[in-house]
Parts: structure tokens; C-alpha cells; sequence
């Protein structure tokens, strides 16, 4: 155990998180989302059972967030929908966003098959036991200065 981490966090997850350099992406997927497919040999992490709102959580609270990019966040927009109608999870990943200082116009909706071509470029995902549809969302790595 470590003091001040996250048990969401698992020994895995932290080696990759710390691995990622600035600018890289993570990819936060639901259970239904077809990883081992999209994942092109990148690691995936596995947390079942815990949703994409608390996942996020615990990978916010060591990730630090870029902020050279216009929307160092992301989330996959519902089919059909206006680009500022959420789910109750996506709506929860802005809401702490918010919370951690990050406007939600930082938070960018993407078209989910425009989504599927941008998860291409992710470096590490992490598949939840979120069980709504689109709850699915990504995050930049930004650095940490000394």
C-alpha cells in the first residue's frame, strides 16, 4: 500500500500512467467497448466493477492535465444528439472535471465514430465496468513542473 494513492490505482495502472509522456493520451472505455480490438498492441487495464466517473476520478488524481491543448478532455458524444446533451456518467466526468478547475468548454464531444479514429492514438486504455452506453472518455497528459 501506498500513502495518498487512490486503491482505485493498481500497480499496473500507476507504471503506466507514470510511462505516458506529456501530450499522450489515456482512453477511460466502458465494459462494452471493443478495446482488445482498438488497443493495436497498447496496454489496456482492466478495472471491472467500477464505473467511468470514479475511474476518472482516481486517473485525474495523479494525471495531470495538459494544458498547451485547447481540450485536454473528451468524451463520446451520443449518436444523434447535440454536441451539449451528456449522459448522466459523461455528465459526471465534466462535473469533476469542473470541480478540479477545467471548464467544460475544455471538455470536448466527439462523434462516436470520429471518437473510435481518435482512441486510435491513445497510449494506454483503461476498461471499466461502466455499464451506459457512451461512457467512454479520454485525457491528455499535460507535465508537472518543478
Amino acid at each position: 500500500m501506498l500513502k495518498g494513492i487512490d486503491p482505485v490505482l493498481s500497480p499496473e495502472l500507476l507504471m503506466h500512467l507514470s510511462a505516458m509522456g506529456h501530450g499522450e493520451w489515456v482512453a477511460v472505455v466502458d465494459a462494452n467497448f471493443t478495446a482488445d480490438y482498438l488497443r493495436n498492441g497498447k496496454p489496456l487495464v482492466r478495472l471491472p466493477g467500477l464505473g467511468l466517473a470514479r475511474v476518472s476520478q482516481a486517473v485525474l488524481s495523479v494525471f495531470p492535465l495538459a494544458e498547451d491543448v485547447a481540450q485536454p478532455a473528451a468524451y463520446m458524444q451520443v449518436s444523434g444528439s447535440a454536441a451539449n446533451h451528456r449522459t448522466a456518467a459523461q455528465q459526471a466526468v465534466v462535473d469533476l472535471l469542473d470541480d478540479a478547475g477545467i471548464p467544460a468548454q475544455k471538455v470536448e464531444a466527439v462523434e462516436r465514430f470520429a471518437f473510435y479514429e481518435k482512441i486510435k492514438s491513445a497510449s494506454l486504455l483503461v476498461q471499466t465496468g461502466e455499464g451506459t452506453a457512451y461512457g467512454n472518455a479520454m485525457f491528455c497528459k499535460g507535465v508537472i513542473l518543478c
